[in-house]
């Protein structure tokens, strides 16, 4: 049975939250938001909104903060638990346009073992600097697959089986910080989970706060690439025989 909720990591989002749950409610549906390990300013804030949005928002909360990876993931297993087969996620700062989430569950319906994502559709407001760094994880990215069917691994707004996701979770090793999204796409993409791409729009909101730091957070994602090389050189009699054998066609590169 498909049964969806929304999973919303949240780490010292108090200024953006309110307006990013409130951008939920008409979608209606059952709503975590996993508090990993905030300050009091943003706690108080999400006690406020479980308080008022009680019947369909529930709070998960990680001490001491443990990274955007480990905070979905508590999300993922806490609805799990609840007998929810798949999960939105979305992040907490604004970013995403909620409006797309019936598109992406439309396509996770249709295909309810794939992974779908969105595709980013920037405005002017992108600094230059996130898309040349992204461009060097995609070519990571299809290289580590064999593939280019996996257009975008970095963007955060997703649709996941929770079965799938929580088996890679359980039995490899994943990224728990900024490393998260592109790892663990990868590593369901290597257990033959489909990834399907829907393009969505992506803003920075001006007064937007961003957790990613420069030097660590890249030396995480350099580490993860070459974890995932060296993963795939050790799947890459299974990947050929993916990648060449009979199956659906893949997307053309990008």
């Amino acid at each position: 049975m498909f049964n969806p909720c929304i999973v919303v990591p949240v780490f010292d989002h108090e200024g953006a939250i309110a307006a990013t749950v409130a951008s939920l409610v008409p979608h209606r549906l059952a709503t975590f938001l996993v508090d990993d390990g905030s300050h009091a300013a943003c706690a108080r804030e999400l006690d406020r909104l479980a308080a008022e949005h009680r019947d369909w928002v529930r709070l998960v909360r990680l001490t001491p903060n443990q990274g955007k990876g480990a905070a979905v993931m508590a999300g993922f297993e806490a609805a799990s638990a609840t007998g929810f087969s798949h999960a939105v996620q979305i992040d907490a700062d604004g970013q995403h346009d909620a409006a797309d989430i019936p598109r992406l569950l439309d396509a996770a319906r249709a295909q309810p073992q794939a992974l779908v994502t969105g595709i980013p559709q920037y405005d002017a407001s992108v600094p230059r600097s996130r898309l040349y760094g992204r461009y060097v994880t995609h070519v990571w990215v299809w290289i580590n697959t064999l593939s280019f069917r996996i257009r975008d691994s970095m963007l955060g707004f997703r649709v996941y089986p929770l079965d799938a996701a929580l088996q890679v979770w359980r039995t490899q090793p994943v990224g728990r910080r900024m490393d998260f999204d592109t790892e663990i796409m990868v590593r369901m993409f290597w257990e033959g989970i489909d990834v399907i791409s829907l393009p969505t729009r992506v803003t920075y909101p001006a007064d937007g706060v961003s957790h990613f730091d420069v030097l660590r957070d890249n030396l995480r994602i350099s580490r993860m690439h070459a974890r995932l090389f060296f993963g795939m050189l050790r799947r890459l009699p299974r990947l050929l025989a993916r990648k060449f054998g009979p199956g659906p066609a893949l997307e053309p590169r990008p």
